[in-house]
């Protein structure tokens, strides 16, 4: 049985929203929670539904900005008996699929205009079809900003999955610094934090999309954690990964996992943002491994900001039970 997307059009006013801010976007809005997406990801989102998930594939999945990248690395070593010198020789974007990324179009795509031909073909090498995907050699690694609903049927019943949630408050400011290093916004934070209360960034709403993966938490093939954990405790969250992918590691392993994670040494990582990037990305914005430390949202937040975040987060979450650990008022 084929499960159909519902795909719903912007009416005019929330377009125009958009649009101020994310130039050249055009967006609907997809499934029962109301992804905000690409238009075009219509074309596909209904062969990704009902794709085949693999028991070899493992899939890490995240709202945008909420510790992929690292999550990535992690699993794909441990998958790969920790195999430093394949990691670092070849490109983490190459080393999983970016299910989205297959139809990703924009009215004018921006960084591409910016691009030589060597460079726009580095850039493009990911836009994998839905044939490609589909047909990929296993084991296969994804890595998704999808939320549940719209990834495939079988997924759960079939593949490893972890989801990576992060206080949203530092996912906003992460995210905005995110988009003003590809040149898609050009606001200032206030007024991107409004967008993504209101559930005006791409692949928002963040509650809902949080709320799918919680309720999925206790599925014996569902690793649900926190970027606060791993951040506070990169050791033990290791072997909560480790012992999830049935993978044994000493602590010699450990701790050489740790350091190569490690924020100062991942921001350095070729591998993980080549430096071919940098001709395309807004030198006068920070980089795409940033801080990557928790609560830095306090530095971006005033008192009215703050107990607007705190009503939304009440409101958007209450009755869910869940907790997130480093915030004891954060409880719902």
């Amino acid at each position: 049985m084929c499960d159909k997307i519902k795909v719903k059009d912007l009416d005019p006013a929330t377009h125009k929203l958009i649009n101020d801010g994310f130039k050249g976007l055009i967006c609907a809005r997809f499934g029962d929670g109301g992804y905000l997406l690409p238009a075009s990801y219509a074309d596909d989102a209904d062969k990704f539904r009902n794709m085949a998930a693999r028991p070899d594939d493992v899939w890490v999945t995240t709202f945008p900005r909420s510790g992929t990248t690292w999550t990535q690395e992690l699993v794909w070593l441990l998958m790969n008996d920790l195999d430093f010198v394949t990691a670092l020789k070849i490109p983490l974007n190459s080393r999983y699929i970016a299910l989205e990324r297959s139809n990703v179009k924009y009215q004018k795509e921006l960084n591409l205009d910016l691009l030589d031909p060597i460079l726009r073909q580095k850039c493009s090498i990911q836009m994998l079809s839905y044939d490609a995907i589909n047909n990929a050699h296993s084991p296969r690694f994804f890595k998704t900003h999808l939320a549940f609903s719209l990834l495939p049927l079988n997924l759960l019943d079939s593949a490893k999955v972890l989801y990576v949630a992060r206080d949203p408050r530092d996912v906003a400011v992460s995210l905005y610094h995110h988009q003003k290093l590809t040149w898609f916004y050009a606001g200032d934070f206030n007024s991107f934090w409004n967008l993504f209360i209101n559930d005006l960034v791409v692949r928002s709403p963040y509650l809902t999309h949080l709320k799918e993966a919680w309720a999925l938490r206790q599925h014996p093939n569902m690793l649900f954690i926190f970027y606060e954990d791993m951040n506070k405790d990169l050791l033990s969250s290791i072997k909560r990964v480790s012992d999830f992918l049935g993978k044994e590691v000493n602590d010699e392993q450990i701790a050489k996992l740790c350091e190569h994670l490690d924020i100062e040494n991942f921001r350095k990582n070729e591998s993980v943002h080549p430096t071919w990037r940098d001709k395309i990305f807004n030198p006068d914005a920070e980089r795409f491994v940033r801080k990557g430390k928790s609560g830095g949202w306090r530095e971006y937040f005033d008192e009215e900001m703050a107990a607007q975040a705190q009503r939304w987060l009440r409101e958007g979450l209450a009755g869910s039970g869940l907790r997130f650990p480093h915030d004891s008022s954060l409880t719902f």
